[in-house]
Parts: C-alpha cells; structure tokens; sequence
C-alpha cells in the first residue's frame, strides 16, 4: 500500500518568513478556469493584512496568459518549495506559457485538490495558500519612475518575452482563506 497524501492545516503567520524567503527565490501562482490549470513562476509578492483581512498580493503582467485567467476565475494558490528541490520546476514554468503548454502534464506534478476553492497545490511545492481575489488594480504608469520603467517595463521588448517587457502589472489582492502543508502519510 502507497503513502497517501494529507493536507495539515497551517497559520500563515507561522511560516511567513518561509513565505517571503520562498517569493525572493520564485514560487508557482496557480490559477484554473474552464478545467484548466495554469501556474507560473513569480518573485513579486507580498503577505500583509488590509481590510482586516491576511492578504496575499500578487503582481501579473497584463500580457500573460496568467492575467486573463485571473481576471475570469478570480482565484489562485501559492505554492511554495525549496529552491533546491524545485529550481528546474521554478525554471519550467517561468519560461513557457500556459497558452502553449500544459505545464503541469510536462513536468509531471502531482495535483492535490484545493480545500476552500477549486485550485490545486501540488505535493513537489507543498507550502500552498489558498486566495480569493478581493481587490485590482493596474499600475498607474505616470507613477512609476524613470529608471524602473527602463530596467522593468523597456518599450521594446515586446509581450511575449518571459523577462521585463513593456506590459505593466496588475496588483491582485488575494484574501488568504485557507493554508496547509501537503505532507505524505503511510496510513
């Protein structure tokens, strides 16, 4: 008999410096809309509390296939690993999108189904946060100085480029409504 999957819930605060550590060396934000799965690699993040509420802000380009299944399905996870274990997963899935390639076929990842929304964690990235989208907005570009606009948002590169290209981000305010750890059980 196999070792089963579990889910052992978890308080964010506990792990938010395994979290931030996490976002600093790149984390999977998994989405799903119309039965598919989508999930990339991001290094812009956030854990903080507004409205009174444990808020997970991310930062999507508004070009990325990522973007558009937001906008529709409104949900996502953050799933988070070690860097040593996942870096050719992390790597993966920053460079190829969604729209093209099934990434979580491709790379073999093992779904395990979300407990508060339907987006999955997956057991080789087993730190996941589960968010609802409560708040949006677009980058206000008029803000932005000079010198970020040139290193993160250069005019010429265009949409489809993986890196810094010309799009800007969408911030998604994610209500954190549930958190766990996937860990392997013999029972």
């Amino acid at each position: 008999m196999g070792n089963k999957l579990v889910k052992k819930e978890i308080d964010v605060l506990d792990y938010f410096n395994e979290i931030i550590k996490g976002i600093k060396t790149g984390v999977l934000l998994t989405t799903k809309h119309n039965n598919k799965v989508n999930t990339m690699t991001i290094s812009w993040g956030q854990v903080g509390i507004e409205w009174n509420k444990l808020i997970f802000t991310t930062y999507v380009r508004t070009g990325r296939y990522t973007h558009k299944m937001l906008l529709e399905s409104g949900v996502f996870t953050i799933n988070i690993g070690s860097r040593q274990k996942v870096g050719k997963i992390l790597n993966f899935c920053g460079s190829k999108s969604g729209k093209s390639v099934d990434k979580v076929s491709a790379l073999g990842l093992t779904v395990v189904k979300g407990n508060n929304i339907d987006v999955v964690g997956f057991k080789e990235l087993p730190l996941t946060l589960e968010c609802k989208v409560i708040y949006r907005q677009l980058q206000d570009e008029n803000s932005i100085s000079k010198s970020i606009k040139s290193r993160f948002y250069p005019h010429e590169v265009p949409s489809d480029y993986s890196g810094s290209n010309k799009d800007y981000h969408t911030m998604f305010y994610g209500e954190i409504v549930g958190a766990y750890l996937i860990e392997e059980s013999d029972e």
